[in-house]
């Protein structure tokens, strides 16, 4: 039997072999001329598709048809309790969060009032349209639900989140208003066509007294079904986007400390929704104030194993730890008496940082030069490094030696030399303590 099976695998080897030699060069250019005709077809239809609904059909099949026949969704446990269920999206979302590499920035600019000027002058787009598409999807999962067709205006705002002209969102947003109040409508036109931080803040303020209303209402009816359930998850998502813009206008307009009490009790407030990262809108509060105990607390809760990092957290931690030598700090003194255990906690708080995103030193000390930060942010790369920089340059400029202290350990880095003799110094540090 075993003697059968090996001249069938034969027989058919040399079937194949034989059916190879005989192709001639003509075959392979007719099959590579109708791989390339294919290959434009499908291209041509996916840019068809992507201008007409403003996502892609390769990735929207593969997300909505093939990731539940691969196992992305576990559906094994329909009938759980309600407070296992709630555990567990809080769990899940969680999770995804945090293998999540591209993130909003949570400092991102206002399109009308502040990327709209870079437009004005130059006459140059300050966002891509990638980033621009990245947000469309945001707000379509933010701000949108499946009950939206049941009411005019949100019926008409969750086609204007899909809209890629901006004159034809404000339009959508204005004829939503004409219907009824609406929230997101609000949100839109504070964020697009409002030309001034001022005239966004009292948009918002409008978009507070509907967003708040709804709250209430839908939190009544999430128990009534699924369709409430998300109705009120989408009311919540509306609720807290719109408390932190309005913190982070106060926070533009010089009202820091009324910036500071929102975002704390907006964080009270919402404990679970860590996707907004609300604590990095707190922390660069802070350090305006120079409030740098709430800051080191603060720290202490969000720089957890656990947690996702940033270069926010990584890099005001090693803020605080530079404070505190910076001012006296020397690198020929240094190199003569070796660094004390201060200037060592510093050195190693910075290598951390620098370890997590290597691209922020050189925005820090101005060896590049710095542009306006995207609506979205890839963690530990460029752009993450020019949104942190962007916002918290002043904090480090504010304290005293902390830039000095920045470049040595950043020039030490690159020199091998240096790193080993930080390396050295450590392990002699801890054994005369031991």
């Amino acid at each position: 039997m075993r003697l059968f099976s090996k001249l069938v695998c034969f027989g058919v080897f040399s079937a194949v072999s034989m059916f190879l030699n005989t192709l001639t060069p003509k075959f392979y250019v007719a099959l590579t001329g109708t791989s390339s005709l294919i290959s434009g077809l499908i291209l041509i239809f996916e840019w068809w598709y992507f201008r007409k609904y403003g996502t892609s059909f390769i990735e929207q099949v593969s997300v909505s048809h093939l990731r539940p026949l691969l196992g992305g969704v576990d559906n094994s446990s329909p009938n759980s309790s309600s407070s296992s269920s709630s555990n567990g999206d809080a769990d899940s979302s969680r999770q995804s969060v945090s293998e999540c590499k591209v993130w909003r920035n949570p400092l991102n600019l206002f399109r009308g009032a502040e990327y709209n000027r870079y437009t004005w002058v130059t006459g140059r787009e300050p966002l891509t349209y990638y980033d621009m598409n990245l947000s469309a999807q945001d707000h379509q999962t933010f701000f949108t639900c499946d009950s939206d067709h049941l009411r005019p205006a949100d019926a008409i705002m969750q086609k204007a989140w899909r809209e890629r002209n901006p004159q034809a969102r404000i339009t959508a947003a204005h004829e939503a208003l004409d219907l009824e109040d609406c929230a997101t409508a609000y949100i839109l036109l504070a964020e697009e066509e409002a030309t001034t931080i001022v005239e966004a803040e009292k948009l918002f303020k409008q978009a507070l007294k509907i967003g708040e209303s709804c709250y209430r209402r839908s939190q009544q009816l999430q128990h009534h079904g699924a369709q409430y359930e998300a109705q009120h998850r989408r009311d919540t998502n509306v609720l807290v986007y719109i408390k932190r813009r309005l913190a982070m206008c106060s926070r533009k307009l010089g009202r820091t400390r009324e910036a500071v009490k929102m975002m704390r009790d907006l964080m009270k407030e919402f404990p679970l929704l860590s996707m907004f990262n609300i604590h990095e809108n707190l922390l660069e509060s802070l350090l305006e104030l120079q409030n740098y105990a709430d800051v080191q607390a603060v720290l202490a809760k969000y720089d957890d194993i656990s947690l996702p990092k940033s270069a926010t957290i990584c890099y005001t931690a090693a803020l605080l730890k530079a404070r505190a030598v910076s001012d006296k700090f020397s690198p020929e003194a240094a190199s003569r008496r070796g660094l004390s255990t201060a200037e060592m906690n510093a050195v190693e708080a910075i290598h951390r940082a620098v370890e997590f995103n290597p691209h922020v030193p050189k925005y820090l000390l101005e060896m590049k030069s710095l542009i306006l930060p995207p609506e979205h942010i890839l963690k530990r790369g460029d752009s993450e490094a020019i949104a942190y920089t962007f916002f918290h340059l002043q904090h480090w400029k504010r304290v005293e030696g902390a830039l000095n202290l920045l470049h040595c350990t950043w020039e030490g880095i690159k020199s091998p030399l240096y790193l080993s003799f930080t390396v050295i110094q450590r392990k002699i540090t801890v054994n005369v303590v031991k």
